[in-house]
């Protein structure tokens, strides 16, 4: 495994974090409709936006929230998007920046974090499954909300 860091999104790596490639079915997965419909209300003060560099290089993107004052449980300290270039997949990209998100997490006092994902083959869920997430229900969608004590 390579160097892995994060670094705040910015002017500068935006486009390498925009153009992150998937492997072939994961496209479906990129955003829950529980976000989509959530996106219109979240404080963009509350976000916590970083690229994983694998080697220097771009590799990976979280998009965390942490909002103690969410009326939605599970929108109070979540994953609300992680990317991982298909060629980086496998290599510990994914894992580093979900780890990265709850060190955070536990920085800003929170005894937890939530991830919705949508359940399909191609799907993420084996992924949070793997690193610790636990399902604890899923939305009025039928997505999967997953939780990670820290």
């Amino acid at each position: 495994m390579g160097e892995l860091r994060l670094e705040e999104l910015s002017a500068r790596n935006i486009v390498a974090a925009n153009s992150l490639s998937l492997k072939p079915g994961q496209e479906l997965y990129i955003a829950p409709v529980s976000y989509a419909v959530a996106a219109s209300v979240i404080n963009p003060a509350t976000a916590w936006q970083r690229v994983v560099l694998l080697d220097g290089e771009v590799a990976g993107f979280i998009h965390g929230n942490f909002d103690p004052d969410s009326e939605h449980e599970e929108f109070r300290a979540c994953i609300w998007r992680i990317n991982v270039d298909a060629s980086a997949q496998g290599k510990g990209v994914g894992k580093f920046a979900a780890e990265s998100l709850a060190q955070e997490a536990r920085k800003r006092g929170f005894d937890h974090i939530t991830v919705i994902w949508e359940p399909g083959e191609e799907g993420p869920e084996s992924f949070f499954h793997r690193i610790g997430f636990v399902d604890i229900g899923e939305t009025v969608y039928g997505e999967m909300i997953g939780s990670l004590k820290l």
